[in-house]
This record gives C-alpha cells, structure tokens and sequence, in this order.
C-alpha cells in the first residue's frame, strides 16, 4: 500500500512563509517576464518542495479482524420461565452464524448477577470490562441476548466512547404473565405475646383479580384468605417465642405464570422479650440459695421476684402479728392472680409445709400446661414425706423420688442423652474419654425418671441428677441436688455452673438456640457460602432439602460435627431467599439481599434499551414469536442502514498490522539535484536567448 508523507526540514509555520513569498516573487515574474518567469517559479517551487522532504511511503499490511462483542444475560431473571432454554439456542445459532463471517471474530461474554446481588443486570459495565483491549476502531458491533431488564443503560454507545451499532435480542414472550406478593409494612422486631400488623398487596398482570393467601408462623398455617388483587391488605400475627419468628406469605399461583419464585413472602420477625419474670421460691436458706440469686440478678433482662420461707406455719410461738418484720407470702397473688405474668417458677429446697394449699398446685400445673416452665432445685426434703413429688405437681414432674439420700463425693456426668442436648453438651471441662475437668458434688437425692425420660446428668451410683420434660406447651426440669453452690464457690477448682445453669434457664423459656430439634443456617462470611447445621436427639440427621430462589433444589447430606450437631457447608449458586426443610423443620437464609432487583420486575422488556441501540444504528427485537426462535441474519455492511427485517449488521474498519515500511524519499538525491539543475539552467538559457533577441 502506497502513500505520500513529508517529512520537513524547517517547521511547517517556516515553510508556509516560504510558499507565500515563492507566490509573491512568481507573480511578479510572470508580470515582468510574461511566461518566461513561469521557469523562475518552477525553480522556486523545486526548492521548497525539497525543504518540505516529500516521500512514498509503501506498507505492507495484514487485515486483522473486526470484534463483535456478543453480551449473555445470565442474572437471574434470565433463570425464569424458558428464557434459560431460549438464551442457550440463539446464543449457539449466533455462534454458528458468525463462522460465517470471516472477517469478524466474535467474544461471547456471559453476564451473571452483579455480586453484591443488589445492583441488579449490569451488561454495559461487562462490555466495558470485556472490551478494555480492543481499540474502538475494530469494534464492529454489539450483540445483547437479554430479557430487557438491565439496569445500567448509558445514555447513547457515545456515553461508553463506542461508535459501534448496538443490536438487542429479547427473550421471554411479549403475553407473559405473574402474580406477586408484595409487602408494604414488614416489621423486623415484635414482642412476644402480642400481635403486631403486616401490610401486603398481592400484584398481578394478566390475573384474575383476587387471589388466595396462605399465612404460616414458623411453618404452622395460620391464615388463608381471598383478597382483591392491586389493593393492600393486613395480616395480624402474635409472637409467639423469643428470637426468629418466621412468617410466610404466600399467594395462590396463575396458570401458565411466568414464576413462582416471588409469589411467597419471607418475613423473620425478632421476638423480643420485655422482660423474662422469674418467680424464686426458697423453702429456707442454705448455701445455694445465693448461687440462684445472684445468677437470675446478674441478667438484666430478667425480673426477679424471690421469696424465702423463714417461717413455717406451724411455728408458733407466741411472738404478736404487729411484731413481726418478715413480709407475708402473697401466696394468692403469686399463685392465682399474676402466675400467668412469670416466664420461670423455681422452687429452690422447698417443702410442702402448708404454705400452699392443693388447690395452688393445681394452678402450677395448669400454668405449665399453657405454656408455662417449672424448675425443682431438689435437697433433702425431695425424699421425705413434705416432698412437691407428694403434691399434685406430681403428674408432670419427671421424676420420682424412693426416699434415698446419697451423700458421698461424685461428678456430675452428662449421659449418653445429656452429650447431645443443647443444655449440658460440651460444657467447659467435659471430653468424652476423660472424666470431667470440675469439682464434685456431695449429695444426691435418689429418684427415678417417669417411663421415657432420659436424664442428661447423672451423678452417684449413676443415679439421674438432671432430668427434662415437655408437659403439653410447657416444660418442667427436675435437678435432684442442691449442691450447685459447690461449683460456684470454687470447690476442687469449681466448675461450669454459669453454662449450667443458665443454660437450663433459657431452655425452661423456650430460648431457640436451646431447642433439641432444630434446623440453622448462615452464611459463613466467605463469599456465598452457606453453613447448615441440624441440631437432634437421634443418632443421625436426615439429608436438607435446599430450595433455591428461582425453585431449584439440591439435598444436602450432613456430617456429625459432634454429638446431636450435624453440619454441611454449601455455595450458594443464586442470589436471594434459600429455604431449607428436614421433616417439618424449616430454615431460611438470605444470600445477598432478601429481595434483589432481579425479581422486582420479571416481565421482559424489549422498550428499556430501544432509545441507546437505535440511536446507534442498531436495532431492538425479541427471538421468540408464535412460529418459534427466530435469529436474525449477520451481515458485514459498509455504509447505510444496520438493521432489517431479519438481518442485523455490523460495520467493517479495513483494520490491519503493519509488518514493514519502505520510505522513497522524492526531494532528496542525485535525481532531484539533477531536477533543480535542469530547471536553473533552462531559466539561464529561455533568458540569455531572450536577452540576445532584445
């Protein structure tokens, strides 16, 4: 390829004042001289043309090819109906067609969510990305395969210093329809034991106009209704425990709907306690009456309400009522009146003294049944004749005493049972092949757990000393020794009497993390990673089904971490809410936003990038009509329009590399010497002739 270059040898502002007095003294020559001054100007000419250094400049080029850049929306409303299937036939027949085209080399870049999931489609910042090396001139064309909904659209290619045309290829279908739930008022915290007020609105296009709603608090159902469609609409929950209450919403799917992905609402609600009301009662004071104390007092959600029996009925001596400065035991109202307000009632060595008629322990049992928890700091009086085993809390108690006392020195052991009950497993100073790392205890009252109940800690002789059950909604802890105290004072290095003791606390007021049965997960902190862990009594944990926010599944096999905790870890392939079930357990975790952009609006779209690719040259249109996919043809076009019919174009740049330059300079050498000579000396002869003739 041949072209001419200079290459001057003064600065071209230099040479430009030369030119103008070369014209000057030419013109003046040809008025003085007539035609004859025409070889004066061609002299001057021939020297200037030498200054400006004229030469051929031959390279040799080889084409390189033109880029089309083809961007694969792969986000998550991409996931939804059949534009999976879509996205993968036309981005395959685009592939095929480009083979066609031998003079563009396409790059196919497929375009996941954004990863923080909350930034919706960004396909012009991938394009960006994916074109960093490639100079704007080869850029023949851009290709987008996408459902329209993208939400990073520049205002024009210019915007991204692009001049290429932008064609669009929509997926989905132009009839599509959908119902969502939608929630306008979700409160993220409630107080247990009252009801707060979630607002919804079912949206539809393409419906029917009403639709059925099923609510559900921790999997149970709660509610179903039919509600008019693009109208809100309040649900009424109660809380019913402390930490995630989780309420599900769901709206009855359309026929032939796009997804059903968004027609269910997650809402985990916190319960919040206002205070945790414990009620202690202590038969009479002794050593470890502090120890429960001071426990209870040392938790500031906890209100207390303690009273000790310094002076039994049947103490009479004589001493005048108005003397007395011990305060009554409001027994009636603690017992009959406020029961219902306690969270805990602990009887602490207490002793049916008459102090309480039978009548009371029938309202203890009731408060149980209801929902209630009773603990028994069982001592000495456990075993005799004034034993709560004697009264009518007998039937809910779990365990029985036979009259024995064992005081001698012992460890407390967690059972098979106790290893993996969230309340006693892996308590400081407990490995299973060692005896435990702590102090003994020094009594023990002798007692037998009802049929069916496992105790978790057994002390001497292997007698049960820490027994749980369920009584109907509530729960009753039997702890057969009242030596506790031991630990917490330090005894033979003392031991892990705060784990304990709290611990079966919290499980007594239905703490979530205390459950025996219960189903977790959260994110681990790496990426999209998810840790699931199964808490259970049994041997093994049945596989987790995952369900993924677009309906995808995958089980989930655990592995025992340790005894009653099975964990697995998992990454997370989609963005948003994951439901996870064992059995009737149910879990949820939110991997990026609960709600991402992607599902907002799933209907696709062919207007949203029509105004930046047509005013590229390009053109917008959807594959999929009532005859199947249709894919336009590829076409290299030089000038004119871009876009038909069924035909898409891309503009070639004739780019190339250039391997080797040769340079002929014109005004340089012996030629142009001989040039500048020849025409000197025909000035020199046409004047000396004229001169002669004059």
């Amino acid at each position: 390829m041949l072209s001419l270059s200079f290459t001057p040898l003064l600065p071209w502002p230099v040479l430009a004042g030369f030119g103008i007095v070369v014209a000057l003294l030419g013109v003046m020559a040809v008025l003085a001289r007539g035609r004859v001054g025409l070889l004066r100007v061609a002299v001057l000419a021939l020297v200037l043309a030498a200054l400006a250094n004229p030469a051929l400049v031959r390279e040799d080029r080889e084409p390189v090819k033109d880029v089309a850049a083809v961007i694969v929306d792969r986000s998550g409303s991409q996931a939804l109906g059949d534009r999976p299937q879509m996205t993968d036939q036309v981005r395959a027949e685009l592939q095929r067609r480009f083979g066609a085209l031998t003079t563009i080399e396409p790059r196919f870049i497929d375009v996941p969510d954004a990863p923080d999931g909350d930034d919706g489609t960004k396909l012009f910042a991938a394009l960006g990305q994916a074109l960093a090396d490639v100079p704007p001139e080869r850029l023949a064309g851009v290709v987008m395969l996408t459902d329209g909904v993208v939400h990073d659209i520049p205002a024009s290619m210019a915007a991204l210093g692009l001049k290429a045309p932008l064609h669009v290829l929509v997926t989905g279908h132009a009839d599509e329809r959908d119902r969502q739930i939608k929630l306008l008022e979700a409160p993220r915290f409630g107080i247990v034991g009252r009801e707060l007020t979630i607002r919804a609105e079912v949206m539809e296009r393409g419906g029917t106009g009403s639709a059925v709603v099923t609510v559900r608090r921790d999997g149970e159902e709660i509610d179903r209704r039919t509600v008019p469609t693009g109208r809100p609409f309040p649900l009424t929950t109660r809380i019913e425990h402390g930490g995630p209450n989780v309420v599900e919403i769901e709206v009855e799917p359309l026929p032939g709907e796009l997804t059903t992905v968004n027609n269910r609402a997650i809402l985990p609600i916190e319960g919040i306690r206002e205070k945790l009301r414990v009620l202690l009662v202590s038969g009479e004071p002794h050593q470890g009456e502090r120890t429960w104390r001071n426990l209870l007092k040392s938790d500031a959600n906890v209100d207390l309400v303690h009273f000790t029996i310094l002076r039994p009925p049947e103490k009479q001596d004589g001493t005048p009522i108005s003397e007395l400065s011990l305060i009554a035991f409001p027994t009636r109202e603690l017992f009959v009146q406020k029961i219902k307000d306690f969270d805990l009632i602990i009887f602490d060595r207490y002793a049916n003294q008459s102090v309480l008629p039978q009548a009371y322990f029938d309202n203890i049992v009731r408060y149980v049944r209801e929902g209630g928890a009773l603990l028994i700091a069982a001592g000495p009086e456990f075993a005799g004749p004034a034993s709560l085993a004697r009264t009518r809390l007998a039937g809910i108690l779990p365990g029985d005493p036979n009259g024995g006392v064992v005081e001698r020195a012992y460890k407390a052991t967690p059972t098979a049972t106790g290893q993996r009950h969230p309340v006693t497993r892996a308590l400081p100073g407990w490995q299973a092949d060692k005896p435990p790392a702590w102090g003994d205890w020094l009594r023990i009252v002798s007692a037998q757990t009802r049929a069916g109940i496992q105790p978790i800690l057994s002390g001497a002789d292997n007698l049960p000393l820490l027994a749980l059950t369920r009584e109907d909604k509530g729960r009753v802890a039997l702890l057969l020794s009242d030596h506790a105290w031991l630990w917490a004072r330090g005894y033979q290095e003392g031991g892990p009497y705060l784990d304990l003791l709290r611990r079966l606390a919290h499980w007594l007021m239905k703490e979530p993390a205390l459950e025996e049965e219960a189903l977790r997960a959260q994110m681990t902190g790496h990426g999209r990673e998810v840790r699931v862990e199964r808490q259970t009594m049994g041997d093994t944990a049945e596989p987790v089904t995952v369900t993924g926010p677009t309906g995808r599944e995958r089980t989930l096999t655990l592995a025992q971490s340790e005894p009653g905790l099975f964990s697995a870890t998992f990454e997370a392939s989609e963005l948003g809410l994951h439901t996870l079930r064992a059995g009737s357990l149910v879990a949820f975790v939110s991997v990026g936003p609960t709600n991402p952009r992607e599902l907002a609006d799933v209907f696709s779209d062919p207007e949203r990038l029509r105004p930046v690719a047509e005013g590229s040259g390009g053109s917008v249109r959807r594959v999929a009509d009532s005859g199947g996919l249709q894919v336009p043809r590829l076409q290299s076009v030089r000038s004119g329009r871009l876009a038909g019919a069924d035909w898409i174009g891309f503009r070639p740049s004739d780019s190339a590399n250039i391997l080797g330059v040769e340079v002929y300079p014109l005004a340089l050498g012996l030629w142009a010497l001989a040039a500048l000579a020849a025409a000197v000396l025909a000035m020199w002869l046409v004047e000396g002739r004229r001169g002669r003739a004059a």
